[in-house]
């Protein structure tokens, strides 16, 4: 039973788990917001085009 709790402790105490776990969290909250941006300037930078699509045509 000593062993165990030993082996308990020594789980509780290390960190690496967690860590690699928020880093993960926080490259996907990264993502999304990349990808948010991307889309967004990629609408308006369309909606731009057409505006000087159109004005040029007459």
């Amino acid at each position: 039973m000593r062993h165990f709790g030993t082996k308990l402790r020594q789980f509780l105490l290390h960190e690496d788990g967690p860590t690699a776990v928020e880093y993960a969290v926080m490259l996907a909250l990264i993502l999304v917001a990349c990808i948010t941006i991307v889309t967004s300037l990629g609408t308006g930078a369309s909606s731009t085009f057409s505006t000087v699509k159109d004005a040029a045509a007459s």
